[in-house]
């Protein structure tokens, strides 16, 4: 469970980076002011802004839930294949999530990617609990 935790840790910071170069980008080429990033409010943005902050957002809401399971997992030493490959495909179905919001933006795609992700948190909860019970 690690590997997959320190892939998703570092798919963050991957996002955190190209946000941070657009956000730099944009006020450097003048189409956003510096203030706008204060409260995040006050201005029209492109869109290349509105997308790199929301998904850099997204890797702190249902991954929260992937690492709380992961580290039960851990902490608590249960072994599972299936958990192993739940957790490898949650990381891959983020990794999918990511590139589809950064690029071509395609609604349906996103959505696939996104309620994969969770369904497989969801099976990575659910053997958490069957193995507790």
């Amino acid at each position: 469970m690690l590997y997959p935790m320190f892939l998703m840790v570092l798919l963050t910071f991957v996002v955190g980076f190209i946000t941070v170069k657009v956000r730099f980008a944009s006020v450097k080429s003048g189409e956003v002011s510096a203030k706008y990033f204060k409260l995040m409010d006050g201005g029209n943005v492109p869109e290349i802004v509105t997308k790199t902050s929301r998904n850099f957002n997204n890797q702190f809401e249902v991954p929260v839930l992937f690492y709380v399971v992961c580290c039960l997992y851990i902490s608590l030493g249960i072994e599972s294949d299936v958990a192993v490959v739940f957790s490898w495909l949650f990381v891959i179905s983020r990794m999918v999530h990511s590139y589809i919001h950064l690029t071509y933006n395609y609604i349906i795609h996103r959505m696939l990617s996104f309620w994969a992700g969770l369904m497989f948190v969801l099976g990575l909860w659910l053997i958490l609990f069957i193995n507790q019970i």
